[in-house]
Formats: structure tokens, C-alpha cells, sequence
């Protein structure tokens, strides 16, 4: 049973087509002040439709085909706005560069962004969020950080699929009364799942007489509360396993990582011969800016706590080693070409070879500098599980944590990146990296969080 609906981003997908399709039609009817002819929308459909592929792409690295949380939903007119601008320049490219449909719409393609604008907008914001929706009641039985942020999510999203009518957090209740409570809810006709953290000891004496309770019933699921936390926030929750889960969650396939290095040797081919076209002007730009060196040399922690050593292009007045001193703070500063390089992660390129000897992969978690990975190994519980598979370019917490820790020791925020990071350890596969690559065009493209 699953309380976040995968079926919403068909419906996603399906009205953006729609609402493509419509704006086509009132574009044409704006552009000649008159109902459109079947004959002259088939002759723009027929171009367009292949735009649509496009677009539908476009949306996607935008992250419009991701979870729709409070976050995003904030930021969803800017999301549209930036993926409508790229869509019109690849339309405007398309019309140029493939001639043979005859059409040069300059004006139409100017008036069907100012067209589908407000209708994909409307549509998004205002009729999908009200799609009908049946509302699943259940109750949550767990304590700690994790789960009230769960309650908290749940309980201030208006679109949600599910509540949490009853929460009994296990820290406060004593056993025999978080049996009994669970059991009365369990009972009500309208509850139909079960929400708990069955790593607790109470929760554990409880579930055989919750089963009983609820045999007859004709609906009803139980759902590990850090399976549901992972559903809603792509990321596990710390405070929700144990080591147990860690050892059972972290799979291993040997074909998948032989088929993984196949990939990272071509990938190293292709795209370290085309960035060595950008080496000279790097280099050029860093010796006007401050006459230092070009490239840094790092040692970073690697899989099985290897050392994995990289190479950069020098974006800062030194070489960050991690030793910061009491302050946990660099006393390093960025220089102006720096700054431009971290923008456009062309810092990163000279990785490319790391990934060619098998240090690094293209996907995976980031490498950590030794000392400040000594410190989090002490003081945040499971960080050691990111050495079981190599580290990489890029990775689930780079595309989904806004908060990256930068030239000092950060525990709370590098908690947050594990949650990410153990996620990708659990649900890691062909599909997820070639996800986390085309989100990494869309970071790239948008320079956030250089």
C-alpha cells in the first residue's frame, strides 16, 4: 500500500500535453483573430508534437515531474517560467535549423509562451492540486526528529493524500498504553493504515495484538515509519534506523557495478576529450586573475576508506585541507575567477581523470576531505555506510540538499546530506543514476548552490 499515489504524475504528464496542445490552438486563434482551421492546426501539430517531446523533457530536468512538496510548490512560478523560456529557444532553434516544415513562427512562438504560460500555470497550481482525492486516515506511532517532521509535512500540506488522525509518540506513552491506544484506533472503521517505528520496543510487544485487532478489516496496511518518511522526503531518517537497517538495506550487484564502470570509462572518453577544449582559457583566466597555480591536489576519502586523490582547478587563494582550527571555519577566500568557475562547476572537470582511474564514479556519494571525515565518523551515527560504494561527480544529496556544507565542518547540515546519501545506498540502480545525471544539467544550468 502506498500513501503516495504514483499515478499523479501520469496525470501530470498527460494534462501538460493537453494544456500544450490547447495553447497551440489558442495561439493560432490569437495570431490570425479567428477560429484556426482544422487544416492549418494539423500543419502546426505536426511540428509542434515533436516540440512537445521536447518540452516534456525540458520539464523533467526542471524538476516539474518531481514530488510536489510546500517547497517546490513555492517556487513553482519561477520552475515554469525558466522551462517555458528554454522550451520557446528550442522551439526557435528547431524552426531554424529543420526547415523542411516550411514555418518560421517568430510571432506565434513569442504569443504561445505568453499563451501556455497562465495555462500551465493554472493548470498546475490551482486544478491539479484539487483533483479529486480520496483522504486515507491513519495513525503514526513513533517519536524523535524524523517523525514529527513527518507530522509536521503531512499536517500543513493541503494536498496530501493521507492524515495522521491519531499520533502516539512512543517516547511519552508507556508500553501497555501505546498497546491499547494503537488497538482502539486500529478499530475505528475509517483508519486503514498504521504508521510506526517497528525498531521500538513497544511497538514490537504491540504489533501482534494490533494484528489480531485489525485481521477482519477489510482495508488496512502497516507501514514502517521510515519507509513512509522516505516515500515523502526522498531521504531516510536518521533517528528512525539502526545499524540492522543499514546492513539489510545497502544492496550489492555485481553486474550492476561492472555495467556502472563500463559506462564511467566511455563517459571519461567523451566528455574528458571535449573539456580539454576549456583547459587553456581556465588556465589563462586563473594566471590574470592572481599568477597562482592552476590545479590543487586533494586526497579525499574513498570507498572502503581508501584514498581517492583528485585534481581541480584552483576556484580559492589555497588548498582547503579541512584543518580549520577551532572557528570549523576556512580561513581561504574564493578569488574572482574562482567564483565564475564554481558557478559553472568547471572547477570539477580535471575529476574527470579520478573517475578514469576507478576513484571516483560519475554517481555516487561526495568524497569527504580526511579530517573533517574523522569528525563525522565520531559524531554522526552510520556515516561510515557511504564508504561502501565509490563516491562521485555527483549524486542524490548534490541534486536534492540545498544546505552543502562549504569550507568548514557543518554535523547538522552533513546529517542531512548522509539522509540523502543513505537514501541513494538503498535505492541506487541504472534509472536513479541516469536521473540524478539529467538533474545535474538542470543544477548546472541554473547554478544553484555553487
Amino acid at each position: 500500500m502506498s500513501l503516495v499515489p504514483k499515478r499523479e504524475y501520469l496525470f501530470l504528464l498527460v494534462g501538460d500535453i493537453v494544456v500544450f496542445t490547447i495553447s497551440l490552438w489558442a495561439t493560432l486563434a490569437l495570431r490570425y483573430l479567428s477560429l484556426p482551421s482544422a487544416a492549418l492546426f494539423r500543419l502546426h501539430l505536426a511540428p509542434f508534437g515533436i516540440l512537445f517531446i521536447a518540452w516534456i523533457v525540458v520539464f523533467f530536468l526542471s524538476g516539474l515531474y518531481g514530488r510536489h512538496t510546500r517547497i517546490f510548490r513555492s517556487r513553482l512560478t519561477t520552475y515554469i517560467l525558466s522551462a517555458q523560456t528554454i522550451n520557446m529557444v528550442i522551439a526557435a532553434l528547431f524552426f531554424f535549423l529543420v526547415p523542411a516544415f516550411g514555418l518560421a513562427p517568430k510571432t506565434i512562438l513569442v504569443l504561445y509562451l505568453i499563451v501556455s504560460f497562465p495555462l500551465i500555470f493554472i493548470w498546475r497550481s490551482i486544478l491539479f492540486p484539487h483533483l479529486p482525492r480520496t483522504l486515507q486516515k491513519g495513525v503514526l506511532i513513533a517519536s524523535g526528529p524524523d517523525a514529527r517532521l513527518l507530522v509536521e509535512e503531512i499536517k500543513n500540506d493541503p494536498h496530501a493524500s493521507f492524515s495522521f488522525d491519531h499520533v502516539i509518540d512512543t517516547e511519552v506513552a508507556p508500553t501497555h498504553e501505546i498497546i491499547q491506544r494503537a488497538c482502539r484506533v486500529a478499530e475505528q472503521e475509517d483508519i486503514v493504515f498504521l504508521v510506526a517505528d517497528f525498531s521500538h520496543e513497544a511497538v514490537a510487544a504491540a504489533l501482534p495484538i494490533i494484528y489480531n485487532s485489525v485481521f477482519n478489516k477489510r482495508r488496512f496496511a502497516l507501514i514502517d515509519a521510515a519507509d513512509l518518511y522516505e516515500e515523502v522526503f526522498q531521504r531516510v531518517p536518521l533517528s528512525l534506523i539502526s545499524y540492522e537497517w543499514v546492513l539489510a538495506s545497502v544492496s550489492a550487484s555485481r553486474t550492476y557495478d561492472l555495467v556502472k564502470r563500463v559506462v564511467d570509462v566511455i563517459a571519461v572518453v567523451i566528455l574528458g576529450a571535449i573539456s580539454l577544449i576549456v583547459y587553456p582559457f581556465v588556465i589563462l583566466a586563473i594566471k590574470l586573475d592572481d599568477g597562482g597555480s592552476t590545479f590543487i591536489t586533494q586526497d579525499r576519502v574513498g570507498r572502503f576508506q581508501e584514498t581517492a586523490h583528485i585534481v581541480k582547478f584552483r576556484s580559492m587563494t589555497g588548498n582547503d585541507s579541512g584543518l580549520y582550527g577551532a572557528s570549523g571555519k576556512s580561513t581561504l577566500r574564493v578569488t574572482r575567477v574562482g567564483k565564475w568557475l564554481r558557478l559553472l562547476r568547471i572547477d570539477e572537470l580535471p575529476q574527470i581523470w579520478s573517475v578514469a582511474r576507478g576513484e571516483l564514479s560519475f554517481v555516487g556519494p561526495r568524497p569527504e576531505l580526511p579530517a573533517l571525515a574523522t569528525q563525522y565518523d565520531a559524531r554522526i551515527p552510520y556515516y561510515n555506510a557511504r564508504y561502501l560504494i565509490a563516491p562521485g561527480l555527483t549524486g542524490w544529496a548534490q541534486i536534492k540538499h540545498d544546505r552543502h556544507p562549504h569550507h568548514g565542518a557543518a554535523v547538522d547540515e552533513t546529517k542531512e546530506k548522509l539522509s540523502y546519501d543513505l537514501y541513494y545506498l538503498k535505492h541506487r540502480s541504472f534509472m536513479l543514476d541516469l536521473y540524478i545525471l539529467l538533474q545535474t544539467i538542470r543544477v548546472v544550468l541554473t547554478a544553484r548552490g555553487s
